[in-house]
């Protein structure tokens, strides 16, 4: 065994033995059992794994950069979601590079909870991960109270279950006036340091300099005849699914309605939108969220083949450089330009900076060509932050801000530059048993200026906004999977429910559930704006009160000097609140922005524990803490 340095796990090698590794230790049961993902045969494998849980994509672009840098210093190296990853085989790889962000409130990301659930076995042998060097890179958001809580807490399990760090963990903070590459520039060095120490390269070979392309991971086969969108696109999304809707296979529902339900003189447009699922297979229930696949608009993908240089119409086969190599599942074969740039490439996104490291060993042209480098180097990124993070620019406008770098790219580069555009998630704001056949979501259409002449939009809330069902058939590939919230089924279980803003539109599922059921004892604290302006369902919520199945409390922040928010509220109905939460065994639940509305009303409810509770400072917390571990206390929130 290596030995480790005192206290923080992480490997001394001034004493550590040139020892030769054992060969692949034998899968204990408690290790396999239980295990998502097959389980392979032990075999050779490449010498670094890189394993990651992305939920914006960020963790991704970090993780395929430690692979690009890899194979720069001529490693083997294999990247991979954590949740698509054989977990079994973990305790047969040698070396391992964990990259994972934290959502919400120090939840894991969507593709590692598999993975997350497994690891903290509480029988997993202690020694399980014995052969396993490992380091622990984590993105998160200083302003959260649970700063890279992910990372955190699996490194300290990796080091439960016998696992030797490499290096203490990097935590990459989205606060930080550089982003996260302030901390992870520095540590990457320190990484290759270590792992060449393990891993030196070959005699003779030396590292491929930055401004050498590596290869691309596909090629672009054009077909000699390019006809019109072929069947196979046609049918991406289908309207008679022969199995439950998913993200390879999403149910193209047809839109209902598209309203907008504030006032004409209200700073935000939002839209409740219904679709149609009738013969979709579809189910939910209260507290489930609704994955809709969006689209670049017409004129973006138009203008993004002129400064390419590219043919809408021509068609191709992707195939893979490798033969390990996945091909994009969402992509059909064959497939047209015009379908990967409309439907596949995230030409709106704002690019990260391995996008200005790659166009900078594409460039052609000396200036642009020293622009790009600048971009793309350590000392480049507080420029490079001016000139694209800060004004939110996106990929489409920085190529056409480097014209004749555009023109050269290699069509084969296309899905090495431009990430796929990923789906989004509302939560879903109706009952199946109120509006049978139905799906109704709240959106808040996302537009904002910068300094740039043009408004910054968000890709699919604008998207769906300017769908209008109206003016004929409109479909939109979306499907569903179960949310972060979960109701009590028990008849005589109250509810407090805090939805501020569109965090309201999963309790308006929840209540529509309940009274169909007969469930009494609804608590909703509401707030908006304005009564006149944002106040979502206010018919609904009326009629619901004059029927004795529901209790609403609002906070309009604007309608009086000193602003008002729902944490306000919750202090004002303390006696009704404890009242609820202690003696009566409510659930208590909350949804919204989780930028600060998630803190103070955790404050206000440690408040009502100590003034109405007589409860210390400490017992309160303790109670608090008492409540989420009992799922009692459940959250559901949004950057």
């Amino acid at each position: 065994m290596p030995r480790r340095a005192p206290g923080n796990g992480v490997t001394s090698y001034k004493h550590r033995k040139s020892e030769v590794r054992a060969g692949p230790t034998t899968c204990s049961s408690s290790w396999v059992q239980g295990s998502p993902g097959r389980v392979d045969a032990p075999m050779p494998s490449p010498q670094l794994l890189v394993l990651f849980g992305s939920q914006t994509g960020t963790a991704q672009d970090v993780s395929e950069r430690l692979g690009r840098e890899a194979r720069r210093r001529h490693l083997e190296c294999r990247v991979q979601a954590l949740d698509s990853y054989p977990v079994a085989n973990l305790i047969n790889e040698p070396l391992v590079i964990f990259v994972c962000a934290t959502t919400g409130q120090g939840d894991p990301p969507d593709n590692m909870k598999s993975f997350w659930r497994f690891i903290f076995r509480k029988n997993l042998p202690s020694t399980s991960l014995c052969r396993m060097d490992f380091a622990v890179l984590g993105l998160g958001d200083s302003s959260y109270a649970k700063f890279n809580f992910v990372a955190k807490k699996l490194h300290r399990r990796l080091l439960q279950l016998g696992g030797t760090a490499l290096l203490p963990m990097c935590l990459g903070d989205d606060q930080h006036e550089l982003g996260p590459d302030a901390a992870i520039d520095p540590w990457l060095h320190n990484l290759w340091e270590k792992v060449l120490g393990l891993h030196p390269m070959p005699p003779g070979l030396s590292e491929i300099p930055p401004g050498v392309p590596l290869p691309s991971k596909f090629t672009l086969q054009f077909l000699q005849e390019a006809p019109g969108l072929c069947s196979v696109e046609q049918h991406v999304a289908r309207m008679d699914p022969p199995s439950p809707p998913s993200e390879l296979q999403p149910f193209l529902a047809p839109m209902v309605t598209n309203q907008r339900v504030t006032g004409p003189s209200h700073f935000q447009d939002v839209r409740l939108i219904e679709f149609d699922i009738a013969g979709s297979g579809i189910s939910f229930v209260a507290g489930d969220v609704v994955l809709i696949q969006p689209e670049n608009t017409v004129r973006h993908a138009q203008h993004f083949c002129q400064v390419l240089g590219l043919d809408p119409g021509r068609r191709f086969t992707l195939q893979p450089r490798e033969p390990d190599t996945p091909r994009p599942e969402r992509l059909p074969q064959p497939c047209s330009v015009w379908h990967l740039v409309s439907k596949y490439l995230d030409i709106a996104s704002v690019p990260r900076r391995s996008f200005f490291e790659l166009l900078a060993c594409l460039s052609p042209h000396e200036l642009e060509r020293e622009k790009l480098l600048e971009f793309s180097s350590a000392s480049g990124q507080e420029a490079l932050h001016e000139y694209c993070s800060r004004p939110r620019r996106t990929a489409l406008e920085v190529l056409s801000d480097f014209p004749h770098t555009a023109a050269a790219i290699p069509p084969d580069y296309l899905l090495d530059l431009i990430p796929p555009i990923r789906p989004r998630a509302f939560s879903i704001a109706s009952s199946l048993l109120a509006r049978p056949e139905r799906l109704q979501i709240l959106v808040a259409v996302v537009q904002y200026q910068t300094r740039l002449k043009e408004p910054r939009r968000g890709l699919c809330s604008s998207w769906l906004a300017s769908l209008d069902p109206g003016q004929g058939p409109v479909g939109v590939p979306l499907w569903v999977r179960p949310g972060g919230l979960a109701f009590p089924q028990t008849p005589d279980t109250p509810v407090i429910m805090v939805g501020p803003g569109t965090g309201v539109a999963p309790f308006r599922a929840a209540v529509q559930e309940r009274v169909a059921r007969g469930q009494r004892g609804n608590l909703l604290f509401f707030g908006c704006r304005r009564r006149d302006q944002d106040f979502y369902w206010e018919a609904e919520w009326t009629e619901l009160e004059k029927r004795g199945c529901l209790t609403l409390v609002t906070a309009f922040s604007r309608e009086q000097e000193q602003k008002v928010y729902v944490q306000h509220r919750l202090r004002q109905h303390g006696p009704l609140v404890w009242e609820l939460l202690d003696r009566q065994g409510a659930c208590f639940y909350l949804a919204g922005n989780a930028k600060y509305m998630p803190a103070d009303v955790s404050e206000a409810l440690m408040s009502i524990f100590q003034e109405e509770g007589g409860l210390s400072g400490p017992d309160a917390a303790t109670y608090l803490a008492q409540l989420q571990r009992t799922l009692r206390f459940q959250t559901e929130t949004w950057a």
